[in-house]
This record gives C-alpha cells, structure tokens and sequence, in this order.
C-alpha cells in the first residue's frame, strides 16, 4: 500500500497521464487543479492556511484549492475538498473558468496548473464553515475592495496563486461577484 497522492499531469499535447503529486511540485509539471471561490453577496470566503501545510502554510487563500485525484471528476474533487477543508457543503458549484499559471511556492516546489474555477453564491447568508485544523488555521468573510486593499499592502500575507487570481481576476469570469482589479 503506498500513501502517495496519485493526480492528472498534462502533457504537451493535452493528453492527461498519472503523476504523483509531491513529484509534479518538486519539478514544475503542469497539471490538474481546482479552485472554489464562495461568496455571500459581494464577500468572499477565504482560509488561512494551516501552519503545518506542505508549502504555503499561514497564508491566506481563497475558499479552497485542490487537485483532483487520478480519474476523479473535477466538480466532485471540488464537493470534496470544500468538505474535507471547511465542512461545507454546498448544493452546486458552478465551473466559471480554466486559467493557467506558474508559482513557486516554497524554496523547492513549484504550482503548474491548469486550474478550472468554480463558484458558489450564498447569497445574502453566510454558510459557517468547520475548519480542519490540519488543513485551515482561521477562516473569515471579506469584502471585495477591503481584499484588494489588504493585497496591495501586506502581499506576503497571501499564497502566491491567490495574488495571481486577484491580479487576474477578469480571467476568473468572475466579475462583478468578487474583487475588482
């Protein structure tokens, strides 16, 4: 039995193959990912990451990021990790965009995605999230321009996808549900 996590990498052509994940970060492979951005009106749910992550751990992101597993649908590994993460579950997700980016994350891993954005509005309630503290070390509602104010000013604070997201924003199809540019 192994405990490595098994997930889709892309090769050139398109053509998706099984990698495992530590080795796609260690050597910059593009592959598979999967963003979630909840909102309740024009505030954005987003997490802190736990101190003990693999990379990135004490910054703020979006409400959840994944890779889905070898032969995993996109939108289920999406249902996932919002529950695994936050204990949320939400009805639906809609899937807004595919972005791609390239991110070094720590001294020796690298983020090479190709990322499919999904979307769920809450309207005017706020869904309470149920952090797993091996994975999220505080969560919190923030408005669209207080985001971008806080990115300008204190970036480090923020994992380096989550800048690019912000910085990309009108990518995400997102527009006029989060933060604008």
């Amino acid at each position: 039995m192994t405990d490595e996590i098994i997930i889709p990498a892309i090769e050139p052509g398109g053509k998706l193959y099984p990698v495992e994940k530590l080795h796609a970060h260690r050597e910059g492979l593009l592959h598979l990912a999967i963003s979630v951005f909840v909102f309740s009106g024009d505030r954005l749910l987003i997490q802190r990451r736990a101190d003990g992550k693999y990379h990135s751990g004490g910054l703020w992101a979006n409400t959840c990021c994944t890779h889905p597993d070898w032969g995993e649908e996109l939108e289920v590994a999406a249902h996932r990790r919002l529950k695994d993460e936050l204990g949320l579950t939400v009805p639906s997700l809609e899937e807004r965009s595919v972005i791609e980016y390239r991110a070094q994350v720590s001294d020796t891993l690298w983020e090479h995605e190709r990322v499919h954005v999904f979307r769920y509005s809450a309207g005017d309630e706020e869904p309470v999230a149920h952090p797993a503290p091996e994975e999220v070390s505080a969560v919190r509602w923030i408005a669209e321009s207080d985001l971008c104010s806080e990115m300008a000013e204190t970036p480090e604070r923020f994992a380096p996808w989550f800048r690019i997201y912000v910085s990309r924003w009108d990518e995400l199809n997102l527009v006029g549900d989060g933060p604008a540019r």
